[in-house]
């Protein structure tokens, strides 16, 4: 691959490649809207367009042509496109929140799930005629009308980092595997709460769940009509929410490279790497471990707001820990204390969980059904155990073996992180 590391070193090809990729890839998914391998050269593209040596005010304006304008698009084609897009936007701003705490102050969050749930029920139970199973008539009216999302999603930010700062006081003198088993028992604390939260008083309506959970309302269908478009709210609705997502996890990442650049982020990687030495130098280690805790649970608790709203529906096994070791999954995978690499990290993980497993999956049973022979057997014989999108886990499992063992530092690691491996 060195031709094209030398490609993308150079402007005007570098740009002419990049170009050339989205269009090509749009065209292929316009054309073929099943098709996965269009699609992923799609993405792909984006990541190409990082890569690229090119000034920043044209990344910029290529990267909002590619997603503020093609995707929309590609998903009016098909639908599913625009679901995985969100989804990796979701994933994306829970990665990066993990990140400040894993990645830069190397506070191992196992229980990270349990912000993304207080900012879904925060919205559910008073977005849905939940609360007023508990709250007096007289307090007010629920559901909340969609204008109040905008109100809770700024709310669940507050309510988040609170929820972080009682999770980092009881483990502030806690490191490594103790700290990392006192926030898994934080974790499912918070999933057996929203379970049993039914008795005495109904808050969570328990494992069944609650539903309907009120939607931002479309402001903008008004403008549309008056200009023509008359399109169902079922239509609008997910490019409404892939639109909401991508402003917050613009919001993320802008205020994820400050603090980073900032003495806050100085003082989390000091805190990493030896905490007494940080303490010895000045480092108020308490006001700076919160700070990590809030910070990272502000990020969940604010998309937490936003996949409530999205699925109309939440109840507790939506929050489990296999969704904490997802995200760990993807921090781990595209590079500890890295940005870029956490945005890489979440989409290849969602990607693969939603596309290719699932894909494989559909392809086999594909050829199953038709009795097609490959080296003299039968998969009309294959049993249905063998479906990748069961092995999801075990899959993950050995990515992040093969990563440990020849790739340590993830696939976009952070720069000091490269040189300490480097020197080792």
């Amino acid at each position: 691959m060195a031709w094209l590391s030398a490609l993308l070193k150079r402007p005007v090809p570098a740009t002419a490649l990049v170009i050339g990729s989205i269009a090509l890839s749009s065209a292929a998914v316009a054309f073929s809207p099943r098709s996965l391998i269009a699609f992923l050269l799609f993405q792909g593209s984006i990541l190409l367009l990082y890569f690229a040596r090119l000034g920043p005010w044209l990344k910029r304006s290529l990267a909002v042509l590619t997603l503020g304008v093609l995707m929309p698009i590609l998903g009016t084609i098909n639908g599913y496109y625009l679901e995985v897009a969100t989804q990796v936007g979701i994933f994306v701003a829970l990665a990066l929140g993990l990140n400040i705490v894993v990645g830069l102050a190397g506070l191992l969050d196992l229980g990270y799930v349990a912000f993304y749930a207080v900012g879904a029920y925060t919205w559910a139970i008073y977005g849905s005629p939940q609360a007023g199973k508990f709250v007096p008539a007289w307090m007010g009216h629920f559901p909340l009308s969609g204008g109040w999302f905008f109100i809770f999603l700024l709310l669940a930010v507050g309510v988040g980092a609170s929820a972080g700062v009682l999770l980092g006081l009881p483990v502030l003198r806690l490191r490594g595997d103790y700290l990392a088993i006192v926030t898994l028992g934080f974790g499912e604390v918070i999933r057996v709460l929203a379970n049993n939260l039914d008795k005495p008083i109904n808050f969570t309506n328990g494992p069944q769940g609650i539903t309907p959970i009120t939607r931002p309302p479309l402001f903008f269908q008004p403008v549309l009509t008056w200009v023509g478009i008359d399109a169902p709210p079922s239509a609008l609705y997910p490019i409404y929410f892939y639109a909401i997502v991508l402003v917050i996890v613009g919001v993320v990442i802008l205020v994820n490279r400050r603090l980073e650049d900032s003495h806050i982020g100085r003082a989390w990687e000091a805190i990493r790497e030896d905490e007494t030495a940080a303490q010895a130098m000045g480092v108020p280690l308490v006001r700076m471990k919160l700070m990590a805790f809030a910070c990272g649970a502000s990020f969940a608790s604010a998309m937490g707001v936003v996949f409530s709203a999205k699925q109309v529906f939440i109840n507790p096994e939506s929050f489990t820990f296999l969704e904490s070791i997802g995200v760990l999954s993807m921090v781990i995978l595209g590079g500890m204390g890295s940005i870029p690499g956490a945005i890489l990290g979440a989409t290849v993980v969602t990607v693969l969980n939603l596309q290719v497993l699932k894909g494989l999956s559909l392809w086999l049973n594909e050829l199953r059904n038709a009795g097609v022979t490959i080296l003299g057997y039968n998969l009309a014989n294959l049993p249905t155990q063998l479906e990748p999108a069961k092995y999801e886990r075990m899959i993950f499992g050995i990515i992040l073996v093969l990563m440990m063992i020849f790739r340590p530092q993830g696939i976009l690691p952070a720069r000091r992180r490269t040189r300490e491996l480097g020197d080792r």
